[in-house]
């Protein structure tokens, strides 16, 4: 399965012609055409939010001044906080040139397939509840980019450590060799594959039902799993997205929903319901 990964003009570009489906779709008459307009509209919001992604990613990887060191400051607070280390848990896994691979392209490809997938999923399915995962989504990304502007090597650049780059050994690496890759490599702190898996995890555990559920969790831990083992992210960068994520979810709670979920069509599983505790009761809806 290819990595959903187009270059940011090419994501403006998806972007506005989304944004001209909505405004067509908004105004037909025609049911199929306005819910086409309807998706329109959500998901030109996130090609932009893509877009920007890749635009700040981009920027940070011509901007290395401190990136080392900062790296090794995350990894010497890991050590005074008394955490396991990324290298143990590489040793466990080196000798299982399987289970590398497949952590590998794990990294490679879940990330942005899993969270198109979620999204289309869930606005298909459980529209009542996809404006707050929208909200989760924007500011939990923003929230990253915002922290990503000061550059941060991941484990795999400081091999002095004993750090392997799992994923350029197997020549499956997304990167290339520093300095050559077409991704940025200096966004290690926070994670955002962590953090969007995060995501995934909290709104399918509360959304869905009680099989669909496990695969939202699983899809967290199989990612921890992979950003460390790869050497790919610091066990604090998935701290701190999940912080974020925490917060964006937070402010779920106190964003009154009436408007916005009027403005939607309903869902094809025809439910108004979700088990999302975010709002209460006592909250605005």
């Amino acid at each position: 399965m290819p990595e959903l990964s187009p270059s940011w003009q090419l994501s403006v570009v998806t972007a506005a012609a989304l944004a001209v489906l909505a405004v067509v779709g908004r105004r037909s008459s025609r049911a199929a055409w306005r819910t086409a307009g309807a998706f329109g509209q959500e998901f030109a919001l996130v090609m932009s939010l893509l877009a920007l992604w890749q635009l700040v990613g981009s920027s940070v990887h011509t901007h290395e001044a401190g990136a080392i060191g900062r790296g090794r400051g995350v990894r010497n607070l890991e050590r005074h906080l008394h955490m396991i280390s990324e290298v143990t848990v590489q040793r466990l896994v080196l000798p299982h040139g399987w289970l590398v691979e497949a952590l590998n392209r794990y990294y490679a490809y879940a990330h942005l397939n899993g969270m198109a997938i979620f999204l289309v999923v869930m606005w298909w399915r459980h529209r009542e509840v996809y404006p707050r995962i929208r909200l989760t989504v924007v500011l939990t990304t923003l929230a990253c980019l915002l922290v990503q502007i000061a550059p941060v090597a991941p484990p795999r650049l400081l091999p002095e450590f004993g750090f392997v780059d799992t994923a350029l050994l197997h020549r499956e690496s997304v990167y290339g060799p520093y300095g050559t890759g077409m991704a940025n490599q200096l966004s290690a702190m926070p994670s955002v594959h962590v953090g969007w898996a995060c995501i995934v995890a909290w709104y399918l555990w509360w959304n869905t039902g009680r099989t669909v559920r496990w695969i939202g969790p699983g899809h967290l831990a199989v990612t921890v799993l992979a950003v460390v083992a790869t050497a790919n992210h610091w066990w604090l960068d998935g701290f701190v997205a999940a912080g974020f994520v925490a917060l964006a979810v937070a402010g779920g709670r106190m964003t009154p929903w009436r408007t916005v979920r009027a403005s939607l069509p309903p869902s094809r599983s025809g439910s108004s319901s979700t088990r999302d505790p975010a709002p209460s009761a006592s909250s605005p809806a």
